[in-house]
């Protein structure tokens, strides 16, 4: 598993994003298969395309799954 924080606003932190994934370990981290590393855009900017985790767009909202770190 690799693992992404939710700061770089990609795709993998995106609540439209539909591929596989979990909250990592760490507060806001997010981690996925780099095997298996595409989902659909979901009522987003680039909705119905696949896209993959390092993807960003201007429209990013953070997936529910994820609280950013207290700090």
């Amino acid at each position: 598993m690799t693992n992404q924080p939710y700061d770089r606003k990609r795709c993998l932190s995106c609540k439209r994003w539909g591929g596989k994934r979990r909250p990592g370990s760490e507060p806001g981290a997010v981690e996925y298969d780099e095997n298996d590393d595409k989902g659909l855009c979901n009522e987003g900017p680039w909705h119905g395309t696949l896209r993959g985790p390092r993807n960003a767009c201007g429209q990013w909202v953070m997936w529910a799954a994820l609280e950013a770190p207290q700090g």
